[in-house]
């Protein structure tokens, strides 16, 4: 990719979602990649259709970085899927944690997530997951981030835009307008794998202690998540305090 010298204010937003809108999610894909050049860069969670968004992507930009925060609670299916996709997909992977370590902080603050308080969750996700990503796109030198949010997952995705800025970065995200059926039919198509928790009845995975399987009394694939305290994590959430704390309540 060419370097980009994009300012901020020379992207005009309402212009750019409305060229981008009828466009398909590779089409998006380039679109970014001639826009920021070595500034873009992805992140995973290498969830349970992460296989997706990294195929899509790495078709158009081989050697994009791939972000992947690791908190440190995940899985073991989880890192073994990683493993998997990196190998077949010859991923650049960056690998971001958290510089407190698991048992430091439950030493010094207990386990966060059993506390059933949104302050609580906050606290853990933001050590965990919010500041090594941000270090992450610092460190990289990141001016945009493709991200496999899609509108149907929340009620803050649907008000999400194609093309955005999240902390001063700026946001693209190829796939916000597909369907569960559009990331099936892409996933059968190109014989992807879904992540192994899929088989166990998980819609959606995130650390051990804070994801279970879909149930009948689940209203929503994210009310498994946070022990349905709350909806997103923090990564795609803004980053001022005033705003965050606006969209911290499950209704999200």
């Amino acid at each position: 990719m060419a370097s980009a010298t994009l300012e901020k204010s020379e992207l005009n937003f309402g212009v750019v979602n409305r060229q981008l809108a009828d466009a398909d999610a590779t089409a998006i894909v380039k679109w970014a990649a001639d826009t920021f050049g070595d500034g873009l860069v992805m992140s995973t969670s290498f969830g349970i259709q992460s296989a997706l968004m990294l195929h899509l992507v790495t078709r158009v930009v081989p050697n994009i970085p791939v972000i992947w925060i690791d908190t440190g609670y995940l899985p073991p299916k989880t890192y073994r899927f990683a493993e998997e996709l990196t190998e077949r997909l010859q991923l650049n992977l960056k690998v971001y944690q958290s510089p407190i370590s698991p048992a430091r902080m439950e030493a010094l603050y207990g386990r966060l997530w059993t506390q059933n308080d949104v302050e609580a969750l906050n606290r853990y996700n933001q050590m965990r997951k919010v500041e090594p990503m941000q270090r992450a796109l610092r460190e990289l030198n990141a001016t945009a981030w493709l991200a496999g949010l899609r509108a149907e997952q929340t009620d803050h995705r649907k008000t999400l835009r194609l093309v955005d800025q999240q902390s001063g970065i700026y946001k693209v995200l190829p796939i916000l307008y597909w369907t569960t059926q559009q990331v099936e039919e892409y996933i059968t198509t190109y014989d992807l794998p879904y992540h192994p928790l899929r088989e166990l009845g998980y819609a959606t995975v995130g650390d051990w202690h804070s994801s279970r399987p879909v149930t009948a009394a689940d209203k929503h694939e994210r009310d498994t998540r946070f022990n349905g305290i709350k909806q997103e994590c923090g990564l795609h959430l803004p980053q001022t305090l005033g705003e965050a704390e606006s969209l911290n309540s499950s209704a999200l």
